[in-house]
């Protein structure tokens, strides 16, 4: 491909992510560019750019966020914003990473993906932090200081965010293990930045490294999908690369030399006065594995740490819970980083017991060498990889996205190596052959036990950390402002208000408008269709999703709860842990688990929950056996499943307890680092029979109770057995039974007789039906940790004071997001994230992420009212919101996805006629619509429902708020 201005360096024909590769570089400015051409209309560009950090301060972070508001074509504060509300794209975010920072956008719509492309490349190459001091003083840090007479503080949104960061354990284990292993390059420091070093960081220093590193020369442009790739390489090199010269950066990672023994750290970490330092110990053990640029050594370490690691009854893992080393043992393999590392981690272990986790360690990894590993865990491992790579299902990130990431780690390191990543599946069979051969032993000879490069690192609890950095910063802050003049505090007291009228100083309608935007006549007016078609054996429903699925068949077998006593309900959550991962009749645990992931995409428990579109109060709920795999494959599916719906062996007391034990840990980690999401779901649990519901079943209740059997266990564990028993015998039953495909008719009629032979295994007869959990009232409660930020939830139901659904709501909730909270809860209040949303069933909520406040959040959510109810905005600003929620609406769906749609639609009793309604209603919207929900809003807040996760000194001053404070998850 010739194209004018660039040299085209490789093309290459990629059949495994069907694609045509070209890697051109550009011959003015030094840029790269890397293409993969396809048919995907769901196209993706970024920008990115190799940066080094030289220190803590999180000057690549808060660049990441400032280069976003504002640029020379878009001057509007927050382009970033305007594009999210105003743009129907399908992936809009920035992210940093240790030693590289990406600007990615994805869209289907030609137009808006031109559009987006321009916002990007203007806001890294020129962007207004030059101009605009207050923009690094926004997203970066500043003193606070609104009176000579207050308190100097720190303000800052990913000052607030790393604040948020540095409070979870395994967010600290991660910065340290690199640390540990990487002590003389980039990887040394905290490329997001630590809290205590931001406020170091000068505004001359920030935009140096904006000048030293956003450069075409050091660069990394990537484009994927349906488009006249010509028309858009001519576009950047008129547009913006040729107006640059090539240039040495000097930004290449340097290579840690390898170290002549093993490295020790040891650090702590906070918790709060009321939790437990026994029991509370981190050991990771750390090995550097050669290079990213090996891809193969790379794909056989993460089998490595599946077979020995990751999997259930995985030989190492069990021999460390065994010998009690901890309660929960995990893996890890990082190969985002030049010098990949694999990871040996134990949880809720302590320091005396290093010397244990350390011996077994070594000595379990040489029997292995010597026996060799287990051929079905290294052979479930390559499938299972394999079996992802060629359904390329990514959740929220487009494939094309993932495909750029995975490009990078062999890229960013070797301008002439873009490709290595994605020929994946000669590799997978390539490690096929050397299964048996002692090809992987002698990768764990080699890389870990013969390898001097290794660390281990010990992270220990310690009560009261966080107040004493909380003082340390008082003082400093205080030791500073009593250092300076009065002309000086005066100066501070200056900046902030002037930072504070930059921050509320709205756009004009000149620099709003030079942001390109699609009309409402871009917009599909037809929502997304619903794929259900009823079949049923006997009076089994069976519902087929008639969807082209490449020959796989995604199969939910869905076992109604009527049956179950609601004391019994929340133990369905740990039913649900034990199911597939518990000895059978004729496999191990460990062996079930490989057996399934050798030959299928997975079989897995889940639980289901389904409000009743017209009935709000009244839900429907199913525990669910999710299963994934080729057409060929579904007798041995069967098979399996058979396997552990009959046979499971919930009398192993030694198993239970080890599953008991990581859900607890797994529990702490989920809730810890999704407070938000955590709070609102104990906040509705107040209110809503759903919300309590998905609390007893997932949120801090489920956690208090798991907590009691695993500390208990003794006491509790024959109860516990016969509860479980109980579950299997209430629920796995023929009338309970209804069954959702999503496949082709071919995978439809398989799945029918697969159905058909496992009813005939189902016992009959009807059981009582039981009452279901009810909401539990108002609570609100505070829960104290020993984090040094908050999550805010506010929430409560607007269909029980008797107001409707319309789809006007999800425009509020754009509006909400990217509007009113955005601008006095991040903007103003420094918080990282807020969010809001509205359900159809009525439940709704606001909340705050990673926030450095409590009352005043409470308060800009009380605001929301008034805000909403003197809404006023331009005829192309209330468009902007229009297409923005059309543009949530419209994400492209892969097959299972839809089917999984359609099956929520199915049983909620929504119909393709409401998703049309609702879709009427949004495009419909206009501001009175948007001010008529202003009552609507206020019956939601009157509820009074409020639950806060946070600091807890910081609770505690706001405890009037409160009817109780209590202690947060350990």
């Amino acid at each position: 491909m010739e194209i004018s201005g660039y040299e085209q360096l490789k093309q290459e024909r990629i059949d495994d992510v069907h694609s045509d590769g070209y890697l051109f570089r550009h011959k003015k400015s030094g840029a790269r560019i890397c293409v993969l051409s396809n048919d995907d209309e769901n196209k993706v560009f970024y920008i990115g750019f190799r940066t080094p950090v030289p220190d803590s301060t999180g000057v690549a972070h808060i660049l990441e966020h400032s280069v976003l508001c504002g640029s020379r074509k878009f001057p509007s504060k927050d382009p970033f914003v305007e594009m999210a509300k105003g743009s129907m794209n399908t992936f809009l975010n920035a992210m940093t990473y240790p030693d590289k920072t990406l600007y990615p956008v994805a869209s289907c719509n030609d137009a808006d993906f031109k559009n987006l492309m321009d916002v990007y490349m203007d806001a890294v190459f020129y962007p207004n932090i030059y101009e605009k001091e207050e923009i690094f003083r926004q997203e970066g840090w500043s003193y606070q200081l609104e009176s000579p007479e207050d308190e100097l503080t720190y303000n800052g949104v990913v000052y607030n965010e790393m604040k948020g960061v540095f409070s979870s354990p395994e967010d600290m284990l991660d910065r340290e293990v690199q640390n540990s292993l990487y002590p003389d390059n980039t990887y040394s420091n905290e490329s997001g930045g630590d809290p205590e070093y931001i406020p170091d960081l000068k505004f001359s220093e920030f935009l140096g490294f904006h000048g030293k590193y956003y450069h075409p020369s050091n660069s990394y442009i990537y484009l994927y999908g349906d488009m006249d790739v010509e028309e858009r390489l001519g576009w950047l090199d008129k547009e913006y690369l040729s107006k640059y010269d090539a240039m040495e950066v000097g930004s290449e990672i340097v290579r840690q030399p390898a170290f002549e023994k093993m490295r020790e750290v040891r650090k702590h970490y906070s918790v709060s006065s009321t939790d437990s330092t026994e029991d509370n110990t981190y050991f990771s053990f750390n090995a550097s594995i050669g290079t990213s640029l090996d891809a193969k050594l790379s794909n056989a370490f993460a089998v490595l740490e599946y077979a020995l690691l990751s999997a259930p009854g995985a030989h190492l893992k069990q021999v460390l819970l065994d010998a009690k080393v901890g309660k929960d043992v995990m893996g890890t393999y990082d190969c985002g980083i030049y010098q990949p590392v694999f990871s040996v981690i134990v949880k809720n272990s302590n320091p005396e017991q290093k010397e244990t986790f350390m011996r077994i360690i070594r000595e379990e990894l040489e029997r292995t060498v010597a026996e060799g590993l287990d051929e079905k865990a290294l052979r479930a491992g390559i499938n299972y990889m394999e079996f992802r790579f060629r359904e390329a299902d990514y959740g929220t990130f487009p494939k094309g996205l993932m495909y750029g990431i995975n490009l990078l780690d062999s890229w960013l390191y070797d301008d002439e190596k873009p490709f290595d990543y994605l020929f994946q599946i000669s590799i997978f069979d390539y490690l096929k052959q050397q299964v048996g051969t002692g090809y992987f032993e002698e990768l764990i000879r080699e890389y870990i036990l013969e390898n001097p490069h290794v660390s281990l690192v010990i992270l220990e609890p310690e009560k009261g950390m966080t107040a004493k950095k909380e003082e340390k910063s008082r003082k400093k802050l205080a030791d500073y402002k009593a250092s300076l003049s009065r002309e000086e505090i005066q100066d501070l007291v200056e900046k902030t208000k002037k930072l504070q009228e930059f921050q509320e100083t709205p756009d004009t309608e000149e620099q709003l408008r030079t942001l390109p935007m699609l009309s409402l006549s871009d917009l599909k007016r037809e929502a997304q269709p619903l794929y259900n078609q009823e079949h049923y054996i006997e009076e089994t429903l069976l519902l087929h999703h008639n969807l082209f699925t490449n020959g796989i068949a995604y199969v939910n077998l869905l076992f109604d709860t009527k049956y179950v006593k609601k004391e019994y309900q929340p133990y369905l959550g740990i039913l649900k842990a034990t199911l597939g991962l518990i000895d059978t009749e004729n496999y191990s645990y460990g062996e079930l688990f490989n057996e399934i992931n050798m030959r299928t995409g997975g079989i897995y428990a889940s639980l289901d929950v389904f409000p009743n579109w017209k009935e709000p109060e009244n839900y429907r709920t199913a525990l669910v056996i999710q299963a994934k795999t080729l057409y060929g494959e579904l007798g041995f599916v069967k098979k399996m499943v058979e396997e552990i719906l009959f046979t499971s062996n919930l009398d192993n007391e030694k198993r239970l307890y080890e599953i008991i034990a990581q859900l607890k840990s797994r529990l702490q980690m989920v809730l810890n680092s999704s407070g938000h999401t955590t709070a609102v779901l104990h906040a509705m649990s107040y209110f809503s029979n759903v919300g309590a519901y998905n609390e007893a079943l997932g949120g801090i209740t489920f956690y208090k109770l798991v907590e009691d059997i695993e500390e208990h266990f003794e006491e509790r564990k024959a109860g516990l057995i016969a509860i479980l028993k109980e579950l299997v015998s209430s629920l796995f039953r023929k009338d309970t039974l209804m069954v959702s495909c999503t496949a082709d008719v071919e995978g439809f009629e398989a799945v029918c007789g697969y159905v058909k032979e496992l009813k005939e295994k189902l016992p009959e007869g009807k059981l009582p039906v039981q009452e279901q959990i009810k909401a539990v009232g108002l609570k609100n409660e505070g829960f104290q940790n020993s984090a040094e930020i908050q999550f805010v939830a506010r929430a409560g139901n607007y269909r029980m004071a008797g107001f409707s659904y319309t789809g006007a709501l999800r425009v509020l909730k754009v509006i909400m997001g990217y509007g009113y909270l955005w601008e006095n809860v991040r903007v103003k209040g420094g918080a990282y994230g807020c969010m809001s949303g509205f359900s159809y069933m009525g439940d709704s909520y606001f909340t705050s992420y990673r926030d450095p406040n409590l009352r005043q959040t409470n308060m800009v959510f009380e605001g929301a009212v008034e805000a909403v109810r003197n809404f006023t905005v331009t005829e192309r600003e209330m468009t902007k919101y229009i297409i923005g929620t059309i543009s949530d609406m419209d994400v492209p769906l892969t097959p299972a996805t839809k089917g999984n749609r359609s099956l929520y639609a199915y049983m909620s009793g929504r119909t393709e006629e409401d998703f049309q309604k609702e879709r009427e209603q949004v495009l419909g919207a206009d501001q009175e619509a948007i001010r008529g929900l202003a009552d609507l809003l206020a019956a939601v807040l009157a509820q009074g429902a409020i639950c806060v996760i946070g600091n807890e000194e910081k609770l505690e001053n706001d405890k009037d708020l409160f009817k109780a404070l209590v202690p947060f998850v350990g």
